[in-house]
């Protein structure tokens, strides 16, 4: 899970943008639009933004998205967020924070009962989610030291950074060297029988946390490639698919894309995928659009690369503890409850959307 920065903006596609009607084309940001017959979300970020980047959308309503969003009843009320994140053009970023704020410090306890710093470790260069150059650690970093801070939580914490994603996983959570790993994905942990080797063993050895936050990962080929036209992940039988090492392949192998079905290739980073695609030694880069689209812009490739419209698969991403740690799954239930009231109070939005408004002024 070696992640890496992105461009400036989140430019996740819909998960099937393929002859979509724009019924939203009035549409503006800033506004509530109501769905109607045909729409997409892809079709409706096309209509308000100029683009298919839906994932402003998702985020600004994501409770009534989570559990389909590929499926749009017709009716649906949608918040369309204004440019910078906003959900309204009278509302501050950072508003809702400093009201949580202040009122989880006026309700803390004088005298707590004292208990050891619950000891996180996360990457650098994963912006805008982990970075220590960002402000609070990055938007992950800031979700997890918010929610021990909410739903009851007022523990104290330490934030350290080691930059290799395995050693988390074979040896830093395992020892209880550190009690928490910031972030990971989740395979379907109800199909085991259909998981590789890496991803049983994440079901089987760590427990995650309610989910953070929630991706598309795009299928990115040459222009030319005879993949670029798959509609069907059954057309991808045959393809050599880069991922980076650590990144779970689980939503792939419920897919039916498995060795031998297809031959995977792990590099230690994700540039190291672009620029195996770019040089023809692999047929597909299966990651997050935004992480690719950082990629591709550095390389210098963006105009060699197209990015499947119709296929996708959507991840979430986690706090992870160690199922050896016997503290683990009551640190979850502290996060947890922390991520539970940060998402009622509205707290989570406003720590997204301000991290992603200081990542985009920075890439400016």
């Amino acid at each position: 899970m070696s992640k890496t920065k992105f461009s400036r903006r989140l430019p996740v596609l819909a998960m099937a943008l393929v002859a979509f009607p724009l019924a939203a084309a009035a549409q503006e940001a800033c506004t509530t639009y109501t769905v109607k017959e045909g729409d997409s979300l892809g079709s409706i970020a096309q209509a308000a933004y100029g683009s298919y980047d839906y994932q402003m959308i998702f985020n600004a309503n994501r409770n009534a998205l989570a559990a389909n969003p590929n499926s749009l009843p017709v009716g649906l009320q949608l918040v369309l967020p204004c440019e910078d994140g906003r959900l309204s053009p009278d509302q501050e970023l950072s508003a809702v924070i400093e009201a949580e704020t202040a009122k989880a410090a006026a309700n803390a306890p004088a005298n707590k009962e004292y208990a050891p710093p619950l000891k996180f470790v996360t990457s650098n260069d994963w912006m805008p989610f982990t970075d220590e150059s960002l402000t609070g650690g990055g938007i992950f970093v800031r979700m997890a030291t918010t929610a021990m801070q909410r739903g009851g939580n007022n523990r104290d914490y330490k934030i350290s950074y080691v930059d290799d994603w395995m050693s988390h996983i074979d040896i830093l959570l395992p020892s209880s060297a550190f009690d928490v790993s910031i972030a990971w994905e989740s395979p379907d942990c109800t199909r085991l029988d259909a998981l590789g080797e890496f991803s049983v063993r994440m079901c089987t050895e760590f427990d995650f946390s309610l989910p953070i936050y929630e991706t598309a990962y795009a299928f990115n080929t040459l222009v030319d490639s005879k993949y670029a036209e798959a509609r069907e992940f059954s057309d991808y039988a045959g393809a050599k698919i880069c991922r980076p090492e650590a990144w779970p392949i689980g939503d792939l192998e419920v897919e039916g894309l498995v060795e031998p079905v297809v031959t995977y290739f792990h590099p230690k980073s994700p540039l190291d995928c672009a620029e195996m695609l770019l040089k023809g030694e692999v047929d597909l880069y299966s990651i997050e659009a935004e992480t690719a689209t950082r990629n591709f812009a550095e390389l210098g490739a963006t105009d060699q690369i197209v990015v499947n419209p119709a296929l996708a698969t959507f991840i979430s991403y986690h706090f992870l503890t160690s199922k050896k740690n016997p503290r683990g799954r009551e640190y979850l239930d502290m996060l947890n409850a922390g991520i539970t009231e940060m998402r009622e109070s509205g707290e989570w939005y406003d720590i997204l959307a301000t991290g992603l408004a200081e990542f985009n002024a920075m890439s400016q």
